[in-house]
């Protein structure tokens, strides 16, 4: 009867002292975790500095509504920047008056894209990016929703001038350092998910190069003759107008000589 290997015995961690730990004969590999911030961390900061940017915005206009509105402008560093009450029907600069509504409902489904792309975050740069964007556009939804003249047409209240060329409040310097932001990390190449896209448009290119680079010397190892292969060789034409054959190369000791 053949007999059957007995199973492998486990190897005491120390044979000295007995033990019975096994120790696995594989090697192993030293996993290390990634140092990244967790999702929901990132997803935190958005929430925490949106509520910030709303909450300071609606502090300002109520005062603002209680003590600059019917009074003549308040100038702070000249004519470069002063307090100017003025209710806005439509957007920055003015643009859209009269059509409160469609703003409304832009700003709506920027506010939804907003929260969608919160689920895919992972850059503490666009979390604050996010963040000051969503504050601002619900800072003046909540004015276009609740202000006069009635739900979804409410003019939002702007204190804050610019010179002579535009008047705004908190929720629009929250929505302009999230613009600058958001420019700054597409010009980095930095993703909303952290990764740095360019390096892998540049990794990408690299390979497609080092792939195109080997093809081509394989194409030429191909086509070089291997050292000492033989070469082909066309038989002789032999002397122009003699008539004779050309003789032809034979390899070989001959059979034999004539008598």
């Amino acid at each position: 009867m053949p007999s059957t290997p007995s199973p492998q015995q486990p190897v005491p961690a120390d044979p000295s002292a007995g033990g019975t730990e096994v120790v696995s004969a594989a090697p192993t590999t030293d996993v290390r975790p990634r140092t990244t911030v967790a999702p929901r961390r990132l997803v935190l900061w958005v929430v925490v500095l949106a509520a910030l940017v709303i909450l300071v915005d609606q502090v300002t206009k109520i005062w603002a509504v209680a003590e600059l509105e019917g009074r003549e402008t308040i100038e702070l560093l000249g004519e470069w920047l002063h307090l100017t009450f003025i209710r806005n029907e439509g957007a920055a600069l003015g643009i859209g008056s009269g059509y409160t509504w469609i703003l409304t409902i832009v700003v709506t489904v920027v506010i939804v894209f907003i929260l969608r792309s919160m689920r895919k975050i992972g850059s503490r740069g666009w979390a604050v990016a996010l963040g000051l964007l969503l504050g601002g556009a619900l800072g003046n939804l909540i004015d276009r929703i609740f202000r006069e003249p009635g739900f979804a047409q409410g003019h939002v209240v702007d204190f804050i001038g610019y010179g002579d060329l535009f008047i705004g409040n908190v929720a629009d310097i929250a929505v302009v350092a999230a613009a600058v932001m958001i420019a700054i990390l597409s010009v980095q190449g930095i993703g909303i998910d952290g990764q740095r896209h360019v390096d892998q448009e540049q990794e990408q290119e690299q390979a497609k190069d080092d792939a195109d680079e080997e093809g081509g010397a394989a194409e030429r190892t191909t086509d070089a003759p291997e050292p000492g292969a033989p070469t082909k060789t066309s038989p002789s034409a032999g002397p122009q107008g003699s008539g004779a054959p050309g003789t032809a190369a034979t390899s070989g000791p001959t059979a034999g000589t004539e008598s």
